[in-house]
């Protein structure tokens, strides 16, 4: 994920990382399809969603019990076994979300609106609040489930695994991502 400190990068290298791609892991009828804001710069080196060694997501994913173990950004496509997905809000790889624009904030949400009604998940899980409060206009939005629905697919917003996201702990994600595991589950909201 963007945010993570990513060592320095020319300027050969970040105009080709810019115009590298991540593709998404999903299929129709997910029980999750996880939304991350647009992949870091070591993501798109490597082509694997969240593959910042500092990104708390596949540990986080484990330890609120979405997958038996932990899996590497490379066993992505695994996700796909257990009802879960990947996708971004903006495809365009940057060393920090804060370099993406306003305007591509509200395409990814207009595009991924989109994505949503045609896969049709459970549920969207947007990790990042300032993302999605961007992305979908809407300035209020919380840490949790959220009130608006894309369809019939309810919408959660997690925080954002970065390393640099301090304000939350690997337990305390562990914890809400495990809220979103139980919901999806059939559990209460």
């Amino acid at each position: 994920m963007p945010g993570e400190s990513e060592g320095a990068v020319s300027g050969a290298e970040m105009e080709e990382l810019r115009a590298r791609t991540v593709p998404d892991v999903v299929a129709e009828g997910l029980r999750v399809l996880f939304c991350g804001i647009n992949p870091g710069l070591t993501t798109a080196r490597l082509g694997h969603h969240f593959a910042h060694p500092g990104n708390r997501f596949w540990p986080v994913l484990h330890a609120s019990g979405f997958t038996p173990r932990r899996l590497k950004p490379s066993e992505q496509g695994e996700l796909l076994s257990y009802g879960l997905g990947i996708t971004n809000i903006s495809p365009r790889p940057t060393a920090r979300a804060d370099e993406l624009t306003t305007e591509e904030f509200r395409e990814g949400g207009r595009v991924l609106t989109e994505k949503v009604a045609r896969l049709r998940p459970a549920w969207l899980a947007v990790v990042g609040v300032t993302a999605y409060r961007v992305a979908f206009g809407d300035r209020k939005a919380r840490i949790g489930p959220q009130e608006a629905a894309i369809g019939d697919t309810r919408v959660w917003v997690l925080p954002n695994p970065s390393g640099l996201n301090a304000h939350w702990t690997l337990e305390t994600m562990a914890e809400e991502f495990g809220r979103l595991r139980a919901a999806a589950s059939g559990g209460p909201v």
